[in-house]
């Protein structure tokens, strides 16, 4: 057991635990956030991706202790109501929720990516977030709201 403190959502957090715990469980159980989620534990589903200091990275299978002294930003960190992310709005006007188990994933693994490369092209778009899975079939209308998003983020 360690003491580890880090941020998230610009907050400074500590959290006693096994330097070995996965990320996403000391945020969940420990800081009681509802996002990210656990989907598959193995890292292929996306339902757990946040930000560590900007990249996309998925946090049932990163241990907290990576996270010491760092910043983690999830998807409530990552716009505001008064001033959502392009793609929080842009997911709003294409309506696309359905459960929205899913959507952590989609969009934090969009936003470090257009970060990175803004002028994506719809293939490179579709390569980085090859391996994100969504059981509502709503991955026509994420792809709708992220190039909505990427235009306004340009």
């Amino acid at each position: 057991m360690a003491k580890i403190a880090f941020s998230v959502d610009g907050k400074q957090v500590s959290v006693e635990a096994d330097t070995r715990m996965p990320l996403l469980y000391a945020l969940r159980d420990e800081l009681g956030l509802d996002n990210p989620k656990f989907g598959c534990g193995l890292a292929q589903c996306g339902a757990c991706t946040v930000h560590v200091d900007g990249e996309a990275t998925r946090s049932c299978v990163y241990p907290v202790a990576a996270v010491a002294g760092r910043s983690v930003t999830t998807l409530a960190g990552l716009g505001t109501p008064e001033k959502p992310h392009p793609l929080q709005t842009a997911f709003v006007t294409e309506q696309v929720p359905q459960c929205g188990y899913c959507l952590s994933g989609w969009v934090m693994t969009a936003a470090a990516f257009l970060k990175r490369k803004p002028k994506a092209t719809q293939a490179e778009i579709e390569e980085a977030l090859a391996g994100l899975k969504c059981r509502c079939a709503t991955q026509v209308a994420m792809m709708r709201a992220i190039r909505l998003a990427q235009k306004s983020m340009a």
